[in-house]
């Protein structure tokens, strides 16, 4: 049988941040009525996985699991081609407990001066996850690449969104509006490929 959303549903947003979470709402169209764990005062699970479709699928999961309702979630986060990838998957503990991204971003920007290199290129990715109390779940990814800029401009956003450029535009995604953000970014092109599975 396959997996179906019906528009109306109540989805369990498995993020404790509010910025992720209007972004969630904002993508889904207005088609479910979204609840964030944090707001079910759901607690964080361990991200023990070494990907990104891990752990959003272990987010979603432990949301289904611990609220008995459809739960999606993502796992996202800032590549950098000098730094091997890094931060990746430790994209939010770089910003440490207080989720400072202005220290985070800062770090990039020493890590890559300690390199040498002139490489800016970095990519963001998105794996998103949607599971059922009873089990099935279903994953995508999606990806946008671009180049980094310092000092970070804009304060729209969250994240690491005012220092990356995307490929083919001028402004970072912290000065973009957001509508034409949500376009295009890596959580877009997740949330197509999602839409095409579920909807």
């Amino acid at each position: 049988m396959p997996l179906i959303l019906q528009p109306g549903t109540t989805l369990i947003a498995a993020t404790h941040n509010p910025g992720k979470a209007r972004e969630l709402v904002a993508l889904l169209d207005g088609r479910f009525e979204i609840i964030a764990a944090g707001a079910l005062g759901l607690p964080e699970p361990d991200e023990t996985e070494t990907t990104f479709t891990g752990n959003a699928l272990l987010k979603a999961r432990h949301a289904a699991l611990l609220s008995g309702r459809i739960a999606i979630a993502d796992d996202s986060g800032l590549s950098v081609a000098a730094l091997d990838g890094s931060p990746g998957i430790f994209s939010a503990r770089w910003a440490g407990p207080t989720k400072d991204f202005a220290a985070a971003m800062g770090k990039v920007e020493e890590r890559l001066i300690e390199t040498g290199s002139d490489d800016r290129s970095a990519w963001f990715t998105s794996a998103l996850a949607v599971a059922w109390p009873d089990g099935p779940a279903v994953v995508v990814e999606g990806r946008v690449d671009g180049q980094l800029v310092f000092p970070g401009r804009g304060d729209r956003g969250f994240g690491y969104d005012p220092i990356f450029v995307p490929d083919g535009y001028s402004q970072t995604f912290g000065e973009m509006d957001p509508a034409r953000k949500d376009a295009l970014s890596h959580r877009a092109r997740a949330f197509d490929k999602l839409k095409a599975a579920l909807f």
